[in-house]
């Protein structure tokens, strides 16, 4: 029987509301809540290329979206280089065997993608027994996640991204509900997840205040949280962020906050929403619990200094923790938005944070990844780790181990036998 008909639901606070958050596996980007954290998981703190690796496979291409796993397989999407041949890789859990390595869609003509971004970026999601893996504009699909036949797929959802696509989808009830915030269009749209077809599609209602494109693009993912007992999609985009009715796609209240290039996914703590954007004010804290347009209303605090613009925040208790594109961590009081610690480190970072019993860690774009101690009072550095290569995907969780994605292989960490 699958585990996820195991009865391993579990009660959710309204702080985990997030989308997909009935699930304990790590099914989509930054895991079941949406939030980087892994409640009950014991991870490893010490690993290298030849300690604590219970296995490494080897992959070609160039792909940064971050693993997921389910019923006993770990899912990545992937792609060369040059776009042309976009497909989904299923490793098994236990020994990371491939046991499939699936076309999804071919691409005669793909679009430009920056080389600092992939044409694989987009995290896929995996929830009752069917994977979803998307890469933009370029295509949708829908596969059976113990065979892998492709059950329905779409590639009518038109934005030109510019620099290549980056937005992953989320899982909520019985839609796949992803942001299209291109050059040209800037748009939401909600799937069934069953066969494919578009439940609610809304244009963004966003002035952005100029005619270039590049003002216009956005990365981000959004999140669903339940707020008083109102569940709202919060989606960023440039120069603003959305809250809509996840059923309907009906717009509840908007922020405006400034800054393009949003990528990472909003945060839901304390009955506030984070918000964080490349530029503008950078990290916005907000209450959810306003209309219309709420930016002069509804907004708790601001903060710009050593803000990252790629790598998610982790939230435990009453302090966010998070670390700069280059390499400054910092622990913030979420009540006041002030740093209550600030330390500068070497290396660049894209991955997000992922937290568990009390432990943090940040994996960097050349093979280091930290692990440190979420305390408010001081950066505790509890242990650094190194592999061959750096990460640009965000790490996953699978029972007590990591799942890590550098740009050649993917690790499984932990610390039984190696296999």
């Amino acid at each position: 029987m699958p585990r996820s008909a195991v009865g391993l639901f579990i009660a959710i606070m309204p702080c985990w509301l997030a989308a997909g958050a009935w699930a304990d596996s790590w099914n989509q980007f930054r895991g079941p809540g949406g939030d980087g954290r892994a409640a009950t998981a014991r991870l490893p703190v010490e690993w290298g290329e030849t300690r604590n690796v219970v296995w490494k496979t080897e992959l070609s291409g160039k792909a940064w979206s971050s693993p997921v796993e389910a019923d006993g397989i770990v899912w990545l999407t992937n792609a060369p280089a040059d776009g042309t041949r976009l497909s989904v890789v299923g490793l098994d859990a236990a020994t990371g065997k491939v046991i499939h390595d699936i076309t999804v869609f071919e691409i005669a003509d793909p679009a430009f993608c920056h080389d600092y971004n992939s044409p694989s970026s987009p995290t896929p999601v995996v929830i009752d027994g069917k994977l979803f893996a998307h890469w933009g504009s370029a295509g949708t699909a829908c596969l059976d996640a113990r065979t892998g036949t492709i059950l329905w797929s779409r590639q009518d959802l038109h934005c030109d991204h510019h620099r290549g696509p980056g937005s992953s989808p989320i899982p909520w009830e019985d839609l796949l509900i992803a942001n299209y915030d291109g050059f040209d269009v800037q748009y939401v749209v909600a799937l069934d997840r069953a066969t494919g077809q578009t439940v609610w599609k809304t244009d963004r209602t966003i002035d952005y205040g100029s005619d270039n494109g590049d003002m216009k693009k956005a990365y981000g993912t959004p999140t669903v949280v339940d707020h008083a007992g109102r569940k709202q999609l919060i989606s960023p985009g440039a120069v603003a962020t959305i809250a809509y009715e996840p059923r309907t796609g009906k717009e509840l209240w908007t922020v405006r906050h400034g800054g393009y290039n949003a990528a990472i996914r909003p945060l839901y703590a304390n009955g506030l929403v984070v918000i964080t954007t490349q530029s503008g004010d950078q990290i916005v804290a907000v209450r959810p619990d306003g209309s219309g347009d709420v930016s002069k209303s509804h907004v708790v605090w601001k903060l710009a200094k050593s803000a990252p613009s790629r790598p998610g925040q982790v939230i435990v208790g009453d302090h966010m923790y998070m670390v700069s594109d280059t390499g400054i961590f910092s622990c913030v009081d979420l009540r006041t938005g002030e740093p209550t610690w600030t330390a500068r480190r070497t290396g660049r970072h894209s991955a997000s944070l992922v937290e568990s019993g009390g432990r943090i860690y940040a994996c960097d774009e050349d093979g280091t990844t930290v692990v440190f101690a979420a305390d408010p009072g001081e950066f505790k550095v509890l242990a650094e780790n190194r592999l061959d290569a750096g990460c640009m995907a965000s790490p996953a969780v699978i029972g007590d181990d990591l799942l890590i994605r550098t740009k050649s292989a993917v690790y499984r960490i932990g610390t039984g036998p190696t296999r």
